[in-house]
């Protein structure tokens, strides 16, 4: 009996269990350690729902989600998975779920719970009332995260934005009756709160809210400013004609050990997710001379809350307005197509999904076995294979980039006087020496380049 089809006929026992995720914990064994670090981390329970795929692939999520919790500092205790057709609406979990979750965190010792998704208002409030203790969600934990690495005025101006837009609605006033407002005048039968309803919680919440309001407004002018200037830099390069190239990729695959290796850029490399927040833009040059830049961008991740994408839109756009974007997948992660899906996810997001060229480069190749790097290569038979920490594949990645960018648009043939070396070098810069041969009247050249140098080299044209 297909009782809901929609969930793959479920088991009870598999849709009523909490199922504890085997290998989560990072508690440290050594009494002094544990003492020590419990004064610093939080100690968090993490709570996932399963509600379609494999359960390797809702493990996987919870990993990751562990993966996150560390980098914000936590220290992870439990993790647990209850399989459902959907989230509950007032509780994430199933209601009966809820105090089997309190006895796990009771247990535990943990003093946080985070859940696997994004929650909504009332959902949290029921949660940390029914297992009194903080909760926080996937979006929240992101959002700290990212306020930690941002280092620049822009990043940290994004990540604000974007911590406020989560706050404003949850925020909450002192008890529950002053979460609503207290309209009417006061006078008459009763209705609608009136006297001892109008009291400091209710004006602080709104206070705040004005205030939250009016910083918003503000930061998204700043980011607008901001974005003029990055605007103005692209435009610059644009015009010099010079090629971008942008590195993008899920977190943690490795693109600042990429650019480190492709451009001696010195980039912070750490292993953590999101260690890099503010993009990096770095020159590099073909063998023939050819100028063109790398940039590395913030990681994807699955479920990228969407206040992040808009919030870091302007940075985003960095590969929105490349030439090419080389796509760096964790090899050695246990589902790189489900991470190469995230990203391409969040391109389509930025509108730079259909537009853009797209390189993947399969990283980390040391550490991944045979039979996963033999199943992607037939997955992506164009894909690069490479390793940013031996620097195997380096050369094929880089030869592969230079062969994709834009060859410039007018062949011709000039002769260009020895007194005007600095127009040969340019020529050498912007665009491609076919040929070069010395004569007396100056250096005899085969090019092709853009319009405009095209234009200025007009005049020393071969008049055959």
């Amino acid at each position: 009996m297909s009782e809901d089809a929609t969930t793959g006929e479920l088991e009870l026992e598999d849709r009523n269990a909490l199922r504890r995720v085997a290998g989560l914990s990072t508690e440290l064994a050594d009494v002094t350690e544990v003492e020590y670090r419990q004064l610093r981390l939080e100690r968090v329970v993490l709570v996932g729902v399963w509600t379609e795929g494999t359960i390797t692939d809702a493990e996987n999520s919870l990993t990751e989600l562990a993966a996150l919790a560390e980098t914000a500092g936590s220290q992870v205790l439990e993790g647990v998975i209850q399989r459902r057709g959907r989230p509950d609406p007032a509780t994430y979990i199933g209601r009966g779920k809820v105090d089997e979750l309190g006895g796990v965190v009771e247990s535990s010792g943990a003093d946080t719970v985070i859940c696997d998704g994004e929650l909504s208002p009332s959902q949290l409030r029921n949660l940390e009332q029914r297992t009194k203790v903080k909760v926080i969600d996937r979006t929240a934990l992101i959002l700290d995260i990212f306020a930690q690495h941002a280092k620049s005025k822009e990043g940290k101006a994004q990540v604000e934005l974007a911590q406020l837009e989560y706050l404003l609605p949850r925020l909450r006033g002192w008890g529950e009756a002053l979460s609503r407002q207290s309209g009417g005048s006061g006078r008459g039968g009763g209705a609608g709160g009136g006297v001892g309803l109008r009291g400091p919680g209710e004006t602080k919440l709104e206070t705040d809210r004005r205030r939250i309001r009016t910083r918003i407004s503000r930061l998204r002018r700043e980011i607008k400013g901001m974005r003029t200037v990055r605007r103005t830099m692209r435009a610059s390069r644009a015009r010099n004609s010079i090629p971008a190239i942008a590195i993008a990729g899920y977190t943690n695959a490795g693109k600042s050990s990429l650019l480190n290796r492709l451009t001696g850029a010195g980039v912070l490399v750490e292993d953590a997710l999101f260690a890099t927040l503010d993009p990096t833009t770095r020159r590099a040059e073909t063998p023939d001379g050819r100028v063109y830049t790398l940039s590395d961008t913030v990681g994807f991740v699955r479920h990228l809350p969407h206040q992040i994408v808009e919030a870091f839109r302007s940075t985003l756009e960095e590969v929105t307005e490349a030439d090419l974007v080389v796509h760096v997948v964790d090899g050695a992660h246990p589902d790189p197509e489900e991470q190469v899906r995230a990203v391409r996810e969040v391109l389509a997001e930025v509108g730079a999904d259909t537009t853009l060229p797209e390189l993947l480069a399969i990283n980390k190749v040391d550490a991944a076995d045979e039979e996963t790097l033999l199943r992607l290569k037939r997955t992506w038979p164009d894909a690069i294979f490479v390793s940013a920490r031996t620097g195997r594949g380096i050369e094929e990645l880089r030869a592969a980039i230079e062969a994709r960018l834009p060859v410039p648009a007018v062949e011709l043939t000039v002769v260009v006087p020895y007194e005007r070396g600095e127009l040969v070098d340019r020529i050498h810069r912007r665009g491609e020496v076919l040929s070069a041969s010395h004569t007396e009247r100056g250096t005899d050249l085969h090019v092709r380049v853009d319009q405009a140098l095209a234009a200025e080299l007009a005049p020393f044209a071969h008049g055959e």
